[in-house]
């Protein structure tokens, strides 16, 4: 029964290549897009659930056990990302049916989101360094065609610094699994992490883990984020969103998995050295979030806030604070997608990019100007919304472990997220409306039904955190403890 755990892998891309087929239908594309983005989201919840009944999960291909074989490997960590993941997939599918046009559809537009998603999900699942590293090509491969969806010139601009930076990031990844193998002679994660602890964590190790910090950090964002926000900026809304909840998300999971299974035995160095790239992204976000006037600008600096707060989890290192990161990595998939839906939903409705152009979008669309209410509160962590909870378990980790400097960077953090949400939703959703009765576009019900179903999901998130706390408890016990996972994967091998 362990074959289920590669589903999330091999059906998106399957189906993605049958599509490729069906070019020219496009309401049919659209189906089974969907249909198949929700039977992701029912095998996911499936795994998850027999997670906590039988353990984490393993499959071995081709019956190799480890550490000889490829692997995947499913626990409540990987899962998670995965479930969440596939849930603001099938969203974004559903407000690109109103949205993205149908020369664009035309353009291989689902084969790719599905090829994509293929890509996070494996990277998630994978067992094993170099098929973490084919997981990433396969994620990239299909951004760099939607990012570059419709060819308009800023397009074109922004998508050749994205490619030449993850062209580079990933060129180091290699050179520093070439490094790892020549050093321990395995890629498997649980063997790695046994080999390291055995050898000790010495300056070649620890050289070499920051290798992979530089790699992981350029494919998170974290201090590295330069190429960010022109990127997010320039796609198609519904592509925008999928980047800004997704890709981010692959490098702090592979950080995460990296610094508390692999190179954890030198903290004074890696995880100080992680608390300080943090902080410094938080400065540089936060500036960012506070000086731009552009609507998809703002949002793309909130991104970096988020991958800075997330990584303080990381660099404090406790049980308690991998159980923030982990809330607050689920809430921030479910909240950013929902802001670049609403960024891309002004944008479509004005004509207009900065927030300085646009007034009084609730006079003429109440219930959307309630949901950028909803965004706003719930990315500045105010209870009973979702980013509450992830925010006050890093804090309490944070003043646990006397990290009083990225405790306050991180709270100032929030009060940033908020001015600058803040700024959007006084200056351009509320006032005199500058959209008169004649020229008001109606608001799409495909455009504003995916925004109310996130808006949901950070309610259920905030108001639910009791009913998911026990996968989150047992993420965060499977990374606090390397022996559950090694234990899991090599057992008596």
């Amino acid at each position: 029964m362990n074959n289920i755990i590669v589903l999330p892998l091999i059906i998106p891309i399957m189906v993605g290549v049958i599509l490729v087929f069906l070019r020219p239908y496009v309401k049919t594309q659209r189906v089974i897009s969907l249909v198949t983005m929700l039977g992701m989201v029912g095998i996911s919840l499936y795994i998850l659930n027999k997670i906590q009944t039988d353990g984490i999960l393993r499959l071995d291909f081709g019956g190799w056990e480890p550490p000889f074989g490829i692997l995947f490997v499913a626990d409540s960590f990987a899962m998670l990302f995965v479930l969440i993941a596939n849930i603001v997939t099938a969203i974004c599918l559903i407000y690109a049916f109103s949205s993205i046009g149908e020369s664009h559809e035309k353009m291989f537009f689902y084969p790719f989101v599905l090829f994509l998603i293929a890509g996070v999900n494996g990277s998630f699942l994978t067992g094993d360094l170099f098929n973490l590293f084919v997981c990433f090509e396969v994620m990239l491969l299909a951004s760099y065609v939607l990012i570059t969806l419709g060819g308009k010139k800023a397009q074109l601009r922004e998508s050749i610094k994205y490619v030449v930076i993850n062209i580079l990031s990933s060129w180091f990844f290699l050179v520093a699994l070439a490094y790892l193998y020549g050093t321990l002679g395995t890629l498997n994660m649980a063997h790695l992490s046994e080999r390291v602890a055995e050898a000790g964590q010495g300056p070649l190790l620890t050289t070499i883990s920051i290798l992979f910090l530089i790699v992981f950090s350029l494919k998170a964002g974290l201090l590295l984020f330069f190429w960010l926000p022109g990127s997010y900026s320039v796609p198609p809304t519904a592509i925008a969103a999928l980047f800004g909840a997704l890709l981010t998300k692959v490098g702090i999971y592979a950080l995460f998995r990296t610094f508390t299974l692999i190179f954890y035995h030198e903290p004074s160095i890696t995880h100080t050295l992680i608390g300080i790239m943090a902080g410094v992204t938080l400065v540089v976000g936060s500036i960012g979030a506070i000086a731009y006037q552009d609507v998809r600008l703002i949002s793309s600096y909130n991104v970096v806030i988020a991958v800075g707060f997330i990584l303080v989890g990381l660099a404090v290192a406790t049980q308690t604070s991998f159980e923030g990161s982990i809330y607050y990595v689920m809430h921030d998939m479910i909240a950013k997608a929902m802001l670049f839906l609403i960024a891309g939903t002004m944008i479509a409705l004005t004509g207009k990019t900065k927030i300085d152009e646009m007034s009084g979008l609730i006079r003429n669309y109440p219930l959307f100007g309630w949901m950028v209410f909803v965004v706003t509160c719930s990315l500045a962590g105010i209870p009973p919304l979702s980013g509450f909870v992830g925010k006050l378990l890093v804090g309490e980790a944070a003043i646990e472990s006397g990290s009083y400097v990225l405790l306050a960077l991180a709270f100032i953090s929030s009060i940033v997220v908020l001015y600058s949400l803040l700024r959007i939703f006084l200056n351009s959703i509320f006032g005199e409306t500058i959209i008169s009765p004649e020229d008001e576009v109606p608001l799409k019900k495909g455009m504003i039904v995916p925004i109310i179903l996130l808006a949901i999901g950070t309610v259920f998130l905030g108001l639910g955190a009791e009913f998911i706390s026990g996968y989150v408890s047992d993420a965060a016990r499977t990374l606090s403890n390397p022996s559950v996972y090694i234990e899991a994967v090599l057992g008596g091998n």
